[in-house]
Parts: C-alpha cells; structure tokens; sequence
C-alpha cells in the first residue's frame, strides 16, 4: 500500500449506528455481580476484543471481536431475546470506540424489533478500567494477567 492510500477502518463497510446506546458505570455492574445476579442470565457481558484480547476478561464475558459482529446481530438478539435477557453489556479496551458503535448497533436492532425489554449499555472506561479499579474488580475476572495492566 502506498503512503497516498488510505485503509478503511473494518467499520467502513457497515452502516453508522443511529441510536445512542447507554453507559453502565463498573460500580453498578459490580454490585450486580457481588449481589448475585449472574452473567448469561441476567446481563450478557461481550468482550469485542480481537488482537488486544489479552490481561484477562471478567468473568462470564463471551468473547466476539467487534470486526465480525454486524452481520451476527439478528441471531445474537434472537438467542439473547429467547433466553430473556433484559440487559446486553458491550466492552472493549476503554469502550470509546468498538463497544460504543457495537452497543449502538445493537440498540438499532432491539429499536427496530419494537423490544422495549431489552437494552443495550456500555460498560465506562471498559476492560482497563475494569482492570485498574481495584482488587474487587480484578477478583472478577478470568486468566487476569497484572503485567498487562501496568
């Protein structure tokens, strides 16, 4: 590639995301955790890490790189909406980019399907917040890696 060429970013190819989607502060996803409401059942946590997906994860997250996920929206709802799952809760690195857009596509989807159950929320300041928030956060999370986070 020449220096006059430009890369799309792996957005380009899909459509921008009307909807606004919501924020989760980590305090209240921590209290949900700690309260004993319990991930895959209550909320789903989706980790869009794809070549950053190091450090560790927290635990009950499933793990879709941001870059395949549009076209995999109508099934992922229908298995979310199927198991009566009130809260879908997308993160990546510091959830500024790829959850933002991720949730927000997401929100368009429960949007146009009329679903006024579901919601679609970012985690703030997403896995390296996560990470760096304290031992009661890091002892949420799976294959934690502290060199990773320094």
């Amino acid at each position: 590639m020449s220096n006059s060429e430009v890369e799309s970013p792996w957005y380009a190819e899909f459509p921008e995301p009307k909807a606004t989607a919501t924020t989760i502060t980590r305090i209240t996803l921590l209290s949900w955790m700690t309260e004993g409401k319990l991930a895959g059942k209550d909320f789903v946590l989706v980790d869009l890490r794809k070549a950053d997906y190091e450090g560790g994860t927290i635990r009950g997250s499933i793990n879709l790189p941001a870059q395949s996920l549009y076209p995999t929206i109508p099934s992922l709802y229908n298995l979310f909406s199927s198991a009566g799952i009130p809260t879908v809760i997308w993160y990546c690195g510091s959830s500024g980019g790829r959850a933002t857009r991720a949730a927000s596509w997401f929100a368009d989807y429960i949007k146009h399907q009329n679903d006024v159950k579901m919601e679609s929320d970012i985690l703030e300041g997403g896995i390296k917040g996560w990470a760096k928030a304290g031992p009661e956060y890091v002892g949420l999370m799976n294959a934690y890696n502290p060199s990773s986070w320094q």
